[in-house]
């Protein structure tokens, strides 16, 4: 993930110019001179002691980019330092510990955010417009389906609740982005299919109770070979007056109601308009960007994790009612 930080950086024109990269840090030194190889930034510090490259270098940021189980201790090691943070996600492993950061961070007077790419897409940038138009009406109902057979090797196939801890608190995230709606309760079927790969939890049903009497239902699972939908998961968005499809991709189709009669109502497409920020659909960049700018601006970026904790609470109140076989309040 390192990696695609760094490219997103190099790719855009004002991140380059405005960011420059005096250390990096990893358990394994020789990674992170690969690193700086492969990107061209031989005057950065490398080192595997994090305390000591802050002390050498006082940046102004850190990017976190650990496993989740490093998060903590990352962040706080930051703050101290007096270096706003960005993290990669999950923002933690435990909502308590999600409090401790952003408690550290007010305290320290810093910033902390989460790279929540995937907000930060022209699909959701899209949807979010579209629904704020009334085009269709008020919405109803929100649901998304996300099967892939990813074979990552590594960390991720031993994590327990691996879908729902690793990848699915993006679809989690951009359905409340989307409606614009606080996560209430939800009940949450998990389970590790025949033929997985992975250790745990691999696949999962999550049925969640959004404000003002909006569902959001999300099916998933990351060892269901044959039929992969986008990364982004496909979306069918209902409101009082039409739906909206999306398949993740490029492909959107809209419909309202035009007429008053009949078994099966009349429709008419409506047009899903383009992004009103072009800037805000280029993931990485774009979270880092809002970031960035937010420094500047003293403004609370997007992703802000005293924001993000309501993504990170759907993700372990799902996993605690797969454990349960409960229905657990938010």
């Amino acid at each position: 993930m390192a990696k695609g930080w760094l490219k997103a950086i190099a790719a855009n024109r004002d991140l380059h110019s405005a960011i420059r990269i005096v250390g990096l840090v990893d358990v394994n030194p020789e990674a992170a001179r690969a690193l700086a190889a492969d990107f061209d930034i031989g005057d950065a510090l490398i080192g595997s002691d994090l305390d000591a490259v802050l002390a050498e270098t006082t940046p102004d940021i850190l990017f976190d980019i650990v496993v989740p189980a490093a998060r903590r201790n990352v962040v706080a090691t930051g703050l101290r330092h007096g270096c706003h943070v960005l993290s990669e996600k999950p923002m933690a492993i435990s909502l308590q510990a999600g409090r401790e950061l952003i408690r550290l961070a007010d305290e320290a007077g810093k910033l902390h955010a989460v790279v929540q790419n995937r907000r930060f897409i022209s699909g959701v940038r899209r949807i979010r417009r579209f629904i704020e138009s009334g085009a269709i009406g008020e919405v109803t109902g929100i649901h998304a389906d996300f099967f892939i057979g990813a074979h990552f090797g590594g960390f991720r196939e031993e994590m327990d609740n691996v879908l729902l801890l690793d990848m699915a608190i993006h679809t989690f995230d951009a359905a409340r982005f989307i409606a614009d709606k606080k996560p209430l309760a939800v009940y949450c079927h998990e389970n590790n299919p025949r033929g997985s790969w992975y250790q745990h939890g691999a696949a999962a049903t999550a049925i969640f109770e959004l404000s003002d009497d909006v569902t959001f239902t999300y099916r998933g699972s990351w060892c269901a070979e044959g039929a992969n939908t986008s990364w982004e998961s496909e979306w069918r968005i209902v409101a009082t007056r039409g739906t909206l499809l999306w398949d993740g991709a490029e492909n959107f189709r809209a419909h309202k109601v035009a007429g008053s009669d009949g078994f099966l109502r009349e429709l008419s497409p409506i047009e899903v308009p383009e992004p009103a920020d072009p800037r805000e659909t280029h993931g990485h960049a774009s979270v880092i960007a809002d970031f960035v700018a937010a420094i500047h601006t003293g403004q609370k970026p997007e992703t802000a994790s005293n924001d993000n904790i309501n993504s990170l609470a759907m993700v372990f109140a799902a996993i605690e009612s797969a454990r349960t076989r409960q229905r657990v309040t938010i």
